[in-house]
């Protein structure tokens, strides 16, 4: 029929035929959308299981109920005592029995009051979604809408609408809470006894419920069980063993599994199921190991701990201990760890490592000097308060050494190391680069074990090429995140010797994991913050990253707080949780090969010895890498015992030779650690006249330093010790402070003095008349 057609049938029609069309049409549409959306109007509680459907905890609604979200499905035993209990025709009719409204209308007028509903499944459903106080009109109204529902839905939704939702007694509401509150298990797991108890508890849930009127629940509950055995549902013996089955006594707690991911995961997405990567098993024994050292560490007043374990080739996070003992609500245990910002300590240290390998700054064992210093006041010290003089990157890095660092971090560029830790997704630098100074490298910032893991990852992962799309995912999501962030590390080569550098970690404090029948290969870094306030260690292998802090929340220190004696030892107790993996392959396309000085760890230079040369792997940009210096062309005597010039040489003959030369002040501290190291002979007296090279430095003060002088007891100035490294530990120098002398020494070239407050200078001189002068400030 046309448009036109149709309006002129309808103008045909008389009014009153008119106001009955538009009726019926209006009753036929209120019918087909008369259903809300969605059907419930209820909040729900957060549920988070494991990554195989294992709960792991639940956060009550906001209305305060137990309602878990509701469930596509319902398990068979509780559908059929469900069905049978309710609604024993609920798969022949339409949403409504017309018997069973009769029936009930005779029952109910023959006793003169309400004794019976003849309401369906359906109809119970559509009454809990609605909420209304019971009369005839309310009835109507539900059986108008369970046909509606009939038709909108299965068998199988209805029911599971309703299991979702029926009251269960207290403020427990649908089966998958109930079976958890009242037999501390999946509703997966009912047994006929438990399905049945369920069935039938909604049937007066205020008046009878586990913790009242236990008889009468226990009668409803057996009789359900004998006509489900009438029916030929089980056996008689499973019958028996029902019957046996006692009710639960007071109400379960919920698991508290990985509570802190839990409480996180409810903050940002309230009332759903959400399924977590964590695998439970593992969740169970990680927490084992925390809690048995953080049981240990306790003794010590180190009351907090806190773990991170992902797997690398899934980008899955599988253990989260935000900290430990969540329910007792002292000591900060509700504080996640794994989210809060602490000081770094020495944990960034491999990313500097890598950063300056990547651009060719630094090549993996160059000599970076480990002697005192001082840039700007700021004079950082070793752990152990001891120098090496001279030692390689790499070792620098193995053992973390502070003064290489900060060496390396000042010719690096602060600013460019700033950035390159914001790129890499370190979110907590919230102040400009100056703020951080130098110190940053030592733990003058903050970090958080998450963003510090999440960067591990990402150079875990440019070793193989193989991007990450986004941070370690908590959540099992269909498809894959798009990749809209640029990854921090992207030099394979660097990342894989940087990984390699931390495999050899092995401080003096430490134990020796290498040696350790259960050890593997792990790349692993530990770092402490100023004041022993956090202990950090983070361990990576191709397949997983462990990442563990250690402290206490309240930031109180605590004297053995390192993280080489408590987070590393958490650490490797937790690798041996997990399955052994394969090394990395080594990444060849990201490398080359160069010709190095071995003592330098530099390019081999002209005067560099064939016997010192090693042919090791580098990253691409580190063949414009930096030549050695350090050796250098010397002429001595035939008998090799005095340096000598062409001039002056005489009798004694002269012979070129290559010699490892380390500038004064290193070389007086890198002799007292390497007993092979051959300082330059002495010049022979003849040729004393042509002595023009560097002979000495100070190692106490440091120019432009400022010097504080204490005050004695008697309230008089104190002293402070000038000290000077000399090529020639015999050699004699004459000191002098501004422009007046004040002594001498030999052997050990220290010498006390108490200077005024202001600005000064000190000068030595020694006997072949070489000069050495420093300035100062004295306070």
């Amino acid at each position: 029929m046309g448009r036109d057609k149709m309006t002129g049938w309808f103008t045909s029609l008389k009014r009153r035929e008119k106001a009955t069309l538009i009726t019926a049409l209006l009753l036929v549409a209120g019918y087909l959308f008369s259903l809300p959306r969605p059907w419930f109007d209820a909040t729900y509680s957060t549920l988070v299981t494991d990554r195989n459907g294992e709960l792991l905890g639940a956060r009550i609604a906001p209305d305060g109920q137990w309602r878990f979200p509701p469930t596509d499905t319902v398990p068979e035993k509780y559908r059929i005592c469900l069905i049978q209990f309710e609604d024993r025709y609920f798969r022949y009719h339409p949403g409504v029995n017309p018997v069973s409204l009769v029936r009930a209308a005779f029952q109910n007028f023959k006793a003169g009051r309400v004794v019976s509903g003849g309401s369906t499944l359906t109809m119970q459903t559509v009454r809990l979604m609605r909420q209304k106080r019971r009369s005839y009109l309310e009835k109507a109204i539900e059986v108008i809408l369970a046909t509606r529902l009939e038709l909108a839905s299965t068998k199988e939704e209805i029911v599971a609408l309703y299991a979702s939702h029926a009251p269960m007694g207290g403020n427990v509401v649908g089966i998958g809470a109930a079976a958890w509150r009242y037999f501390g298990h999946d509703l997966r797991s009912l047994s006929w006894a438990e399905a049945a108890t369920l069935a039938v508890l909604p049937n007066s849930p205020s008046q009878i419920h586990v913790g009242r009127n236990r008889k009468e629940l226990l009668a409803k509950r057996n009789r359900l069980l004998a006509k489900l055995l009438d029916a030929g549902m089980f056996t008689p013996a499973d019958y028996r063993l029902a019957i046996e089955e006692p009710l639960p006594d007071t109400p379960h707690p919920l698991p508290q599994i990985a509570p802190h991911l839990v409480e996180q995961l409810h903050r940002s997405l309230p009332g759903a199921r959400l399924r977590s990567t964590v695998d439970k098993g593992l969740q169970l024994r990680v927490d084992d190991v925390v809690e048995r050292w953080n049981a240990d560490f306790s003794q010590n007043n180190i009351l907090n701990l806190a773990a991170l374990v992902v797997d690398l080739e899934r980008n899955e996070v599988i253990a989260y201990t935000g900290n430990v003992h969540f329910g007792t609500g002292q000591s900060g245990n509700q504080v996640d760890i794994i989210r809060s910002p602490r000081s770094t300590g020495s944990i960034l240290k491999p990313f500097l490592y890598y950063a300056m390998l990547q651009e060719g700054a630094l090549l993996p064992a160059e000599l970076l000097p480990d002697v005192p210093i001082n840039v700007g006041g700021f004079s950082p010290r070793n752990f152990s308060h001891q120098y090496d003089g001279a030692v390689h990157a790499d070792e620098a890095l193995a053992r973390s050494l502070n003064v290489p660092s900060v060496v390396a971090l000042r010719r690096f560029g602060l600013p460019k190391f700033y950035d390159f830790l914001k790129r890499a997704g370190i979110t907590t630098l919230n102040r400009p680069a100056d703020h951080y100074g130098l110190s940053l490298i030592l733990g003058g910032a903050e970090g958080t074990l998450w963003e510090i893991a999440n960067a591990y990852a990402d150079m875990a992962a440019a070793v193989t090429g193989q991007f990450r799309r986004g941070p370690f995912a908590l959540l099992h999501e269909e498809g894959e995140p798009d990749n809209k962030r640029e990854p921090g590390f992207t030099d394979a080569g660097a990342a894989w010797l940087t990984l390699e550098a931390l495999t050899n970690v092995n401080r003096p404090e430490e134990i020796d994991w290498r040696f350790l029948p259960s050890a593997r290969k792990v790349a692993w870094k530990t770092g402490t913050s100023f004041g022993f306030r956090d202990g950090w260690a983070v361990g990576v292998t191709p397949r997983y990253l462990v990442g563990v802090w250690t402290g206490n929340a309240s930031g109180e220190g605590r004297p053995g707080l390192t993280g080489a004696q408590t987070s590393a030892r958490v650490m490797f107790d937790l690798f041996n949780l997990l399955p052994a993996t394969s090394w990395f392959e080594t990444p060849y396309s990201g490398l080359t090969e160069v010709v190095v000085c071995r003592e330098s760890g530099c390019l081999m230079g002209q005067h560099c010895p064939a016997s010192s040369a090693d042919t090791v792997l580098v990253p691409l940009k580190a063949v414009r890498g930096n030549v050695c210096r350090y050796h250098r062309r010397v002429h001595l005597s035939e008998d090799g015992r005095y340096r000598v010039y062409e001039d002056c040489a005489g009798s004694r003959g002269i012979r070129a030779d290559s010699w490892f030369i380390l500038p004064p002040s290193w070389e007086w501290y890198f002799k007292q650690h390497q007993p092979a190291y051959r300082s330059l002979p002495p010049f022979s007296p003849e040729c004393m006249g042509g002595v023009a090279e560097e002979m000495m430095q100070f190692i106490y003060p440091y120019p432009q330093s400022v010097i504080k002088i204490t005050r004695q007891l008697d309230g008089s100035r104190g002293n402070a010790v000038f000290e000077v490294a000399h090529r020639n530990r015999s050699a004699r120098l004459f000191w002098h402070l501004d422009d007046e002398y004040v002594g001498e020494t030999a052997d050990i070239h220290q010498m006390e003095l108490s200077p005024e407050p202001g600005y000064h200078s000190v000068t030595v001189v020694d006997e072949a008349g070489n000069r050495l002068m420093i300035r100062f400030k004295a306070e």
